[in-house]
């Protein structure tokens, strides 16, 4: 394993044997991490794992109350065990740039973007009000940003985020620091604004700027990484070249990392270790389209938000639809939900009318069709344990069956609990008191109380670690096999939708460009927008070895 101990002359930041505590508990323990110029380095590891605790503590943003201990700790050589909180601020954005994951937070929303990007050097005496405005103007067309002095006007809320995304970094790059720290500044962007930014970061190095990139997404890590050190725990448990170790792991976790990447996996392979389900035997498929769309169209404010999209979906059966913000997927699954009545064309569920229908006669039908989506906490009312919460929905009325006995709903919630692997000491507890993956696991027994035929997953997957995302992955996989579902898969994360789909739809701007069986079109992509869409992720799909359903 290459060391990474500080040891060199061009190191910008290091520490050695770095140790943060809060009250009696230790959250990073041991840590030694260089970053040199002209060099990025990934600190990788999921929720939990210590890493933004350790960034936050090589620029002396630990917070109060921390306990630090160090064998050494420096800034271009320069021991920084001592400095307070105004030293700092001279080396913050002069020195170092930080960009972080939320723009709409890090960004002041009552002030332009300009003006923001401008305090940076107003507060560390960068030239007059002429020259800071030139300045403004240049780092914002330099990360790609149009219409600059139109845009350096506005105020966050009035930006996209790729745009936002974007300022935060020109913010960043005022200065034109020796070292940029980046805390998954690209999880919640779309597949070409990501590239953009992870464009604009390289650059960066390539300025012998160096790039500290904390992530958890391993396809960035292949694309921008020098060096990779993988933290859990607290503890950096395996580092070295990233070739080294993407390609040849050499710690477990790392190893589960890796497996647990639904890109690097086709459709059928397990993502987590478990027997794998027995596989369907040739040409058996479950018959019978669900749920269909046929020139669907809804234009809002004279603008098309969805224009002539139709598909058909079958029981077992996974259509995957991509597309960058503005595409018209989300406005597509509220159709199909029946939430949205589309200006012309039709809905139908079982072959039977429902877009047309009016609410009254929808409600009934209601069960057939579920949604689950990204934030999980809004499937619940927080003031409800998720016991109560799926009660409620066991009792949902459905058609043709009466509702359940308050001891029938009782064994249903039990059963459901059992069927997406939520233990039943998390069935008495709120939503806000479970993890992230436990949430989503309710949400998805929730969904699935009322025995659908049909769910609608929204970016079920994207606000989780990627050991959890794969978990909630294989559990999609065996319920979709035990029960025959029809899923509707929506995301901008296409390696996701490559793993899980059969079909896949393309959008843009309302439009669907492309269809077609997945692995056709991830293979070899007929539309311009579809190549761009996979060239801007450069995926690496591998055959592996593993169990298959």
């Amino acid at each position: 394993m290459t060391s990474n101990a500080p040891d060199t002359h061009d190191a910008l930041i290091s520490a050695r044997n770095l140790t943060v505590g809060f009250g009696d508990r230790e959250v990073v323990r041991g840590v030694s991490l260089t970053v040199r110029r002209g060099e990025t380095v990934a600190l990788v590891g999921e929720s939990g794992s210590g890493k933004s605790v350790t960034a936050r503590t090589l620029v002396g943003l630990t917070g109060p109350g921390a306990r630090v201990a160090a064998d050494g700790l420096t800034w271009q050589g320069e021991d920084v065990r001592g400095w307070g909180e105004r030293r700092w601020r001279r080396v913050r954005g002069r020195g170092i740039g930080s960009v972080l994951q939320d723009a709409l937070v890090s960004l002041d929303p009552l002030r332009p973007v300009g003006r923001e990007i401008e305090d940076a050097l107003r507060l560390h005496g960068y030239g007059d009000r002429s020259t800071r405005r030139a300045r403004v103007l240049e780092v914002m067309t330099q990360v790609g940003i149009p219409d600059p002095e139109l845009r350096a006007a506005q105020r966050p809320h009035e930006l996209s985020g790729g745009l936002r995304q974007r300022a935060l970094i020109a913010s960043a790059l005022a200065l034109d620091p020796p070292l940029l720290i980046a805390d998954e500044p690209t999880t919640a962007l779309d597949a070409t604004i990501q590239a953009q930014i992870l464009d604009l970061l390289a650059a960066a190095r390539s300025r012998e700027r160096g790039l500290l990139f904390i992530t958890h997404d391993l396809g960035v890590v292949r694309r921008l990484a020098d060096r990779v050190a993988v933290m859990r725990g607290g503890e950096i448990v395996e580092e070295g070249e990233a070739a080294a170790v993407l390609e040849d792991p050499r710690h477990p976790y790392t190893r589960t990392l890796l497996a647990a990447d639904p890109a690097r996996h086709p459709k059928g392979t397990r993502l987590t270790p478990g027997p794998a389900p027995a596989p369907r035997r040739t040409g058996e498929r479950p018959e019978g389209t669900v749920l269909a769309a046929d020139g669907i169209h809804k234009a809002f404010g004279g603008q098309d938000a969805v224009h002539d999209v139709s598909f058909a979906l079958a029981a077992g059966r996974t259509l995957g639809i991509v597309g960058e913000s503005g595409s018209g997927k989300s406005t597509t699954a509220r159709i199909a939900l029946g939430l949205t009545r589309p200006d012309t064309g039709t809905v139908t569920l079982h072959g039977e009318p429902w877009s047309e229908l009016p609410e009254r006669e929808r409600r009934p039908r209601r069960h057939g069709i579920q949604l689950v989506h990204q934030d999980a906490l809004s499937a619940f009312d927080p003031r409800w344990t998720v016991r109560r919460s799926l009660i409620d929905a066991v009792r949902l009325r459905r058609t043709g069956h009466p509702v359940p006995t308050p001891d029938e709903a009782a064994r249903r919630v039990t059963e459901l609990a059992a069927q997406v692997g939520l233990p039943e000491d998390t069935l008495d507890r709120h939503p806000l008191s479970l993890s992230g993956g436990q949430r989503q696991r309710a949400a998805l027994a929730r969904a699935l109380a009322p025995r659908p035929a049909v769910l609608i997953l929204d970016e079920p997957v994207s606000a989780l670690d990627v050991s959890v995302q794969a978990q909630v992955l294989d559990l999609l996989a065996e319920l979709q096999d035990s029960l025959g579902l029809a899923y509707l898969f929506i995301s901008h994360d296409l390696g996701v939708v490559r793993h899980v789909s059969d079909d896949v739809l393309v959008m843009k701007d309302g439009r669907v460009v492309e269809s077609g069986p997945a692995e056709d079109l991830f293979s070899a992509p007929e539309h311009p927008y579809t190549r761009a869409l996979l060239d801007a992720v450069h995926p690496h799909p591998t055959t592996t070895a593993g169990a298959t359903r």
